[in-house]
């Protein structure tokens, strides 16, 4: 499996009176493991540093570099080594049907039609998608939909999925079906997520804090260095 590796990294914006705001410092980060999650509050930085491992946000300083590969110089092969699941799938699907977004996905990889299909039906009925594969991706459920924007990108053979909360919309039920579906890939696996339950499940933990990375350790002991963080001053030891 490809590392991930942030040297120096900085992520900043501008900000109205002419300054800028720092949204993201990672002095170094080097990510080996199969699962990686990384939990925090709304705004500590999650989302940016996921988006970072693809090229999707380029940082102000430093590198992000992917199987040796930089995400701004060679963006383009990175984007075919990590592919990025957003938290409403919606923002994935973005043709009308499911069918439609594999073979989509499948586009470079499957130059002639019927191959293109044929390979497209693979990857749905592997993830027991084939029965519902030219419904409207508006007539889906939050599971059928979340799965399906999993299937299409995961159609291309990544070797990294990063994924931006995909638990967040879904039901106690999909939420399970996903992270089963999650157990079972052979791709490298770095989420952000608001579900603790979902991070425990992972090999490695970060916690993500004012724009920090200010725990990095074993799942249990980084949910409950989250959890004290996050305890209002009454309750903390």
């Amino acid at each position: 499996m490809p590392a991930i590796r942030l040297e120096g990294v900085a992520v900043d914006v501008p900000v109205a009176d002419g300054g800028s705001r720092r949204l993201l410092d990672v002095p170094f980060l080097e990510l080996t493991e199969d699962r990686v999650s990384v939990v925090g509050a709304n705004g500590s930085g999650k989302s940016t540093l996921l988006r970072l491992l693809n090229g999707l946000v380029r940082p102000t300083h430093g590198r992000v570099l992917v199987d040796g590969r930089d995400t701004v110089g060679q963006g383009a092969a990175v984007r075919r080594q990590v592919a990025f699941a957003f938290t409403d799938p919606l923002s994935q699907l973005v043709m009308p049907t499911g069918r439609e977004d594999v073979e989509l996905s499948l586009r470079r990889s499957h130059r002639d039609r019927r191959a293109r299909r044929a390979a497209a039906q693979a990857v749905l009925d592997r993830f027991g998608l084939g029965a519902i594969a030219d419904h409207s991706v508006y007539d889906l459920s939050g599971g059928e939909r979340q799965l399906m924007a999993l299937a299409a990108v995961l159609a291309a053979e990544p070797d990294i999925l990063v994924l931006d909360e995909p638990s967040t919309l879904l039901d106690l039920r999909n939420t399970l079906l996903l992270r089963a579906t999650l157990a079972s890939l052979p791709q490298r696996v770095v989420l952000a997520t608001h579900d603790l339950d979902l991070a425990l499940e992972a090999e490695r933990t970060l916690v993500i804090d004012a724009g920090r990375v200010v725990f990095d350790g074993s799942p249990a002991r980084a949910v409950a260095h989250y959890r004290s963080r996050c305890a209002p001053p009454s309750a903390r030891p």
